[in-house]
């Protein structure tokens, strides 16, 4: 096997490993949405197992790619498709644990009724899995526009995320005693926004494996 084939067969494993994290990723931050909705502490519990498989998931892929990184005569594409597939890896990774992160949180309300009812914060969760899903679509497929689309999709990520601190904010001036709930669901509000934030970045990397240019350079 020659080494562009063996390069190209390497390659596909890695796509293929990057699909599936995708999905474990998916299925953390839909999991500990409903976990927090549901009041599920059981649910939240397995995203932290699913957040152990995506950590060890980025280590395999990360070893993957240096692996064709060694090998003889790599040409600059070569160099630029794994660095980007590194750097998406990387966003994928703190999703992974941005998901953890939530599903931690809930794991804390406990029994108390909740100082208002949750619905934007699922509505983020929707947009933030298929924002990922895109990224991740947009770097199989190569389709630029749909990376590029990403960040205009974050600013509806970016809507819900000023309305339910402002609808927060409020809770807290009404009654002082909502203040400690209200300041777990906003640090749950701002892991989702994160999360769109690093799916953007991976539209981004995505452009760069495609053009060669970074959006922000």
């Amino acid at each position: 096997m020659s080494t562009r084939a063996r390069y190209e067969k390497e390659l596909k494993g890695i796509i293929d490993s990057l699909v599936l994290m995708c999905r474990h990723i998916e299925v953390a931050i839909e999991k500990c949405v409903k976990a927090l909705v549901e009041r599920d502490f059981d649910l939240a519990k397995e995203v932290f197992e699913i957040d152990n498989v995506i950590d060890k998931m980025e280590r395999d892929i990360e070893q993957s790619c240096l692996k064709i990184l060694m090998m003889e005569q790599p040409v600059a594409s070569d160099f630029r498709e794994v660095s980007a597939v590194l750097k998406m890896i990387t966003d994928l990774e703190r999703i992974g644990d941005q998901a953890r992160d939530i599903a931690e949180i809930t794991t804390q309300f406990g029994d108390e009724e909740y100082i208002k009812k949750v619905v934007h914060i699922p509505q983020m969760a929707i947009i933030v899995i298929q924002m990922v899903k895109d990224g991740i679509q947009s770097y199989i497929n190569r389709d630029i526009e749909l990376a590029r689309s990403l960040d205009r999709t974050d600013d509806k990520v970016d809507e819900l995320f000023n309305i339910v601190m402002n609808d927060l904010i409020a809770l807290i001036k009404k009654n002082p005693e909502n203040a400690e709930q209200a300041v777990m669901f906003i640090m749950i509000d701002k892991y989702l926004e994160r999360i769109g934030d690093h799916a953007v970045n991976i539209g981004e990397w995505v452009e760069y494996a495609i053009t060669g240019e970074h959006p922000k350079n």
